[in-house]
């Protein structure tokens, strides 16, 4: 189960046959635990994973810290129920250290995603502070290289 869903997660578009023959397995078999990992939940979804300088020069990405106050009967779920409700929001963890929930947001500008954190964020109930943090530039994503190898051709004079 490990090597192929190690597989998938490289490249999720790779045939019941391909996937047989670098697991040794047969394509029936494999067939099979790809449908049961998804009937169990295992595997939630397919996603693609997209240059977005490439794509659309507009698109920003930012990272969003949340301190929050969790409720008493329901700790933080609530909460991020709320929060993975909206649009802008890609992602939605429980983290450890500084800060309680971690978000990943994407917007058409920096205007838009000041604006969600002002007026959607900020104000819900239970939300203590935001910090936020801007994507400049993608380099991996999910294990896969994003960077264009270019080699600077300056050279050092001394």
């Amino acid at each position: 189960m490990r090597e192929l869903l190690q597989l998938l997660k490289q490249n999720a578009r790779l045939s019941n046959a391909e996937l047989a023959v670098m697991t040794g397995k047969t394509e029936a078999d494999v067939a099979a635990e790809i449908a049961e990992l998804e009937r169990t939940g295992v595997i939630r979804g397919y996603s693609v994973i997209v240059d977005e300088e490439k794509a659309d020069r507009d698109a920003v990405s930012a990272y969003i810290e949340l301190k929050v106050t969790p409720k008493p009967d329901c700790g933080f779920d609530e909460l991020a129920k709320i929060v993975m409700s909206y649009d802008e929001v890609e992602s939605v963890t429980l983290m450890s250290g500084g800060y309680d929930l971690g978000l990943t947001v994407t917007g058409y500008s920096l205007r838009d995603i000041a604006a969600f954190v002002a007026q959607r964020l900020s104000t819900l109930d239970g939300v203590l502070s935001t910090t936020t943090h801007f994507v400049l530039k993608r380099y991996k994503e999910k294990g896969i290289l994003i960077l264009d190898e270019q080699c600077d051709e300056r050279g050092v004079y001394l």
